[in-house]
């Protein structure tokens, strides 16, 4: 008699909520956590476009403003009671980084802007979702960032904003492991598709169409070790890898996804 093996979805059952989740990154890690069994809430300030992003993946969505400390400890103890628990948690929300300018000719504002934005915001999903892991007694935090923190010219306050929340994260792990909870994180160093005209702007970049866009690309790609810079798939596989209890060993740390652009 032939014995025939199933293989579970990696996150069957799992419950996830993700901040930031409009974005094409969070819509991308969405629909990868749906089609690995996982039911997801996406949370961002914008509602036109995370129903568009919802509806593409499958998702529940709540509209929420991830740096309002009440809003997010309401809103997660809305998912526990809707969904009965929190397994994963993921915070993509951007933080106003500006970069191309020099810092002796960068105001104050836009220096600290992503390292107070971004500090404060990881740290209040973070602890929201982590107070409810540590009593269930398991889960996962993600986070996400450039992994510029030992410094790159030109970024303004991107590098001191990913080396707070790199502190972060290690430190979180440190007291959340003993309850059974994972921390961790994922540096990208850009994202191949993830880049637009309108991202590039908003960081600081002088206006561009989509062939500029694809010379940013291409540049960014000669400064990796394997000449490829990551695409949405591959952070998207990578997070539903670190979610899953096939990473149980892995926490306090983060993962470089750069392709080698920084090497670890």
């Amino acid at each position: 008699m032939q014995t025939v093996h199933t293989t579970q979805p990696m996150l069957k059952d799992k419950i996830a909520i993700i901040y930031g989740g409009a974005g094409s990154l969070g819509s991308g890690i969405a629909r990868a956590y749906t089609e690995a069994g996982a039911r997801v809430f996406l949370a961002g300030r914008t509602e036109s476009t995370l129903r568009k992003a919802a509806t593409a993946a499958g998702t529940a969505y709540d509209v929420l403003d991830a740096q309002d400390e009440e809003a997010v400890e309401a809103h997660a103890a809305s998912v526990v009671e809707r969904a009965g628990r929190i397994d994963i948690s993921v915070n993509l929300v951007p933080r106003g980084d500006l970069q191309g300018v020099p810092l002796t000719e960068m105001s104050v504002e836009d220096y600290t802007r992503p390292v107070v934005r971004g500090i404060a915001c990881q740290f209040i999903t973070a602890r929201a979702a982590a107070r409810r892991m540590t009593a269930q007694g398991s889960g996962v935090i993600l986070s996400l960032n450039s992994g510029s923190a030992n410094g790159s010219p030109m970024m303004g306050g991107t590098a001191a904003a990913d080396c707070a929340i790199d502190a972060l994260i290690r430190q979180l792990a440190q007291e959340a492991g003993p309850s059974g909870v994972r921390v961790c994180g994922i540096w990208t160093a850009g994202v191949a598709d993830s880049l637009t005209p309108e991202k590039l702007s908003a960081a600081g970049a002088p206006p561009m169409d989509e062939a500029a866009v694809a010379g940013v690309v291409a540049h960014l790609d000669t400064l990796r070790m394997t000449r490829r810079s990551p695409r949405i798939a591959d952070i998207a596989a990578l997070a539903t890898f670190l979610s899953s209890d096939a990473a149980a060993a892995i926490t306090g740390t983060w993962i470089n996804a750069t392709a080698g652009m920084f090497p670890s």
